[in-house]
This record gives C-alpha cells, sequence and structure tokens, in this order.
C-alpha cells in the first residue's frame, strides 16, 4: 500500500507485484483532520497488504533514504515538523493511521528530499553565516524527489538507453511545481531549497521572492511571521495572480482577462528560466522532461515554455503535443534535444524503494 498524504488529501493505492494498480481511494480534506480510525479503516478496506510506503516530503539532513520506520524515527520526523507544516502533519496521520491498520506489517518512510542529498556543495549552499548554517542546518534540500527517481528511470527506457548516460531537466509542475538537472541519474541542482516554497509560480505559492520584501512587511507594515507565511503558501501564485490555482482556468482566461494573461506570462517566465539555468548546471542537454499535473496535463504551458527555448535545440512538434495520450515525445524532427512528456508515478518509485529496502 502507497500512503500519500498531500497537504489538502490522502491518497490510498494498493500496487501488485508487476505495479498494477489493484484498489485505489483518494480522502479529501487534510489527512491530520480526518478522525483516526476513519483513516485506519479506509485502508483496510483495501484489502490485505504486505507492507506499507509513506511519501514523506521533507527528510531534514538526517532522512537521505528509505527508511523503516520505528520510533525513534518517528521522533525524528516529530522535530522536522517546523520544516514543512503544509505536509508533515499529514504524513505523520497517514503513518499513525496505518499503524493502527496494520501493527505487525514494515512501515517504510519514502522521501522527496532524499534524491537531492548529494546535491554538490555549490547547489545546495546558501550563502549565509556559517555559523547559521551550521547550528540549524541551512542548505537546499530540494523537493518532489520521488517524483523525479521514476521520471528519470522513465525517460531513460523511452529514449532507449540507462539513466547514467542522460542529461535531463525535468520539469514537475503540479499545484506544486519545480525543476531539477539530473547529472548520469543524480540530482545536481533544483529550484526548491529550504522549504518547498523556492523556486517557480506555483498554484498558491509564491515561488522565489525577495527576502527584503518579506522583512520589509514584517518591519514597516506590522505583518506577522504566520500571516506572511500563510500568504506565500495559500494565497499567493496563480491565485494570487489571476484569481484561481487552475491552471487550466488560466489558460482559457488568459485571451480575455487580463489578470490570467499576466499569471500565465509570469508563470512561463519563471519556468523558462528555471530550464536554461537547470541546462547550465548540467553543461548539455539530451533531454526535457515534463511531468505532474499541469506538466502531463497543459499542451499550452508546454507550448510556450519550449516556444522561448529554440536556442538550446528545442522544437516541439505541435501534433504530438496533445493533452492525456500517455508517455511519449513530443519533439520536432528539427529538434536537437528530445522532449518527453511522463505521467507522474511517485506511486511506483515509493514502491520499488520499499521493496528494494526489504529485499536488501
Amino acid at each position: 500500500m502507497i500512503v500519500n498524504a498531500g497537504s489538502s488529501s490522502l491518497k490510498l493505492s494498493v500496487l501488485d507485484g508487476q505495479g498494477q494498480l489493484a484498489a485505489s481511494r483518494n480522502l479529501e480534506g487534510r489527512p491530520q483532520d480526518h478522525p483516526p480510525a476513519a483513516l485506519a479503516a479506509a485502508m483496510t478496506a483495501l484489502g490485505p497488504v504486505e507492507a506499507v510506503g509513506h511519501r514523506v516530503v521533507h527528510g531534514g539532513p538526517d532522512f537521505i533514504q528509505a527508511t523503516v520506520i520505528d520510533p525513534v524515527v518517528m521522533a525524528g520526523l516529530e522535530r522536522l515538523s517546523g520544516l514543512d507544516p503544509l505536509h508533515l502533519p499529514g504524513a505523520m496521520a497517514g503513518i499513525h493511521a496505518a499503524q493502527a491498520a496494520f501493527p505487525n506489517l514494515p512501515q517504510v518512510a519514502c522521501f522527496d528530499t532524499a534524491f537531492h542529498a548529494d546535491l554538490p556543495p555549490a547547489a545546495a549552499t546558501y550563502a549565509l553565516p556559517q555559523s547559521w548554517r551550521k547550528r540549524w542546518g541551512l542548505r537546499r534540500y530540494g523537493f518532489h524527489g520521488l517524483s523525479y527517481a521514476y521520471a528519470t528511470r522513465r525517460a531513460a527506457e523511452l529514449m532507449g538507453t540507462s539513466a547514467d548516460q542522460l542529461q535531463l531537466v525535468i520539469c514537475h509542475l503540479g499545484a506544486g511545481a519545480s525543476a531539477a538537472a539530473v547529472s548520469r541519474g543524480h540530482s545536481v541542482d533544483t529550484t526548491m531549497g529550504f522549504t518547498p516554497l523556492e523556486g517557480l509560480v506555483m498554484a498558491t505559492r509564491s515561488g522565489t521572492v525577495d527576502p527584503g520584501l518579506l522583512i520589509w512587511l514584517e518591519r514597516e507594515q506590522g505583518l506577522s511571521p504566520k500571516e506572511i507565511g500563510d500568504a506565500l503558501e495559500q494565497e499567493s501564485g496563480l491565485l494570487g495572480l489571476a484569481g484561481t490555482a487552475d491552471m487550466k482556468g488560466v489558460v482559457e482566461a488568459a485571451g480575455s482577462m487580463p489578470d490570467a494573461a499576466l499569471a500565465l506570462e509570469v508563470y512561463i517566465h519563471r519556468l523558462r528560466q528555471a530550464i536554461v539555468s537547470m541546462t547550465s548546471s548540467l553543461g548539455g542537454l539530451h533531454a526535457l522532461v515534463f511531468t505532474g499535473g499541469v506538466g502531463e496535463g497543459s499542451s499550452a504551458v508546454r507550448e510556450l515554455a519550449v516556444s522561448g527555448l529554440g536556442f538550446l535545440g528545442l522544437s516541439l512538434d505541435r501534433e504530438s503535443n496533445v493533452d492525456d495520450v500517455g508517455d511519449r515525445h513530443l519533439e520536432s524532427r528539427g529538434s536537437s534535444v528530445a522532449i518527453l512528456v511522463l505521467a507522474a508515478r511517485e506511486d511506483l518509485q515509493i514502491a520499488f524503494e520499499v521493496r528494494q529496502l526489504l529485499t536488501a
């Protein structure tokens, strides 16, 4: 069973030995707001399972690979809750429910930050006082690592080679959005940082903002840290620009509503910047990969992103660039770089990591 606790939902899926979906259920609302017994009942109702894998967004400095959950691990996760108040409480609720539902089964935590644990120091280090960095573990952690790990393996399959032969820029575009530079199977740069707030414009999250602006809001306008944090997490991004967090709605309204047009322009501007930045960290590019709900589902976003990047050797085939037809190539014949769209399958990656850990 895969337990994927998001900020506003809990997704449960059961995969068989071949990775096929055997059962699933989505529970809307924050996982921590559901009665624990109800969450446990939803899990047991999906049938017998052999192990449970949990998606945990933030592993901090200590959790850099899939880990069997025990009391020591639980205590460590509790200490990390301040790093990611949007996701970790839900993940903890999911873990507690699964432990109640399946008390005798192995429970494994799989971390979105783990894929980026070996970022080169130049990419991971903030130019902050050394005493701060050492005392509080301040660094760029990166996120969406489970999606990137799966996309790396899947891209290699589609290109008929191995991951250690490829230089990839992968764009995970969903409610949360980021990009990563993956060199020979390893993350060497990414847009998210100490928290999932840094980087691209997202559905309700701001992405990168001048920290001086935030200091000014607190010092000169009297906003509290909580007010600022809530606004950056829940009231910004597409929602703050266009009044809707739904990219489909933004694209449809962009032709007639100035706010939506601006939101799309800002989103694409940041996305193109990120693709170029990630390419520079690689020193070369074999494929640009789109994944995540927007990456998979918005042909308009893919076309707009690629249209300004011809100097990287990217050229999109419009006939291939349609929505919802599976994993495939999108590049035109004249493109020197492959362009791929892939379904985001964190569930398969979690299952892969759980099996690797438990059968080692």
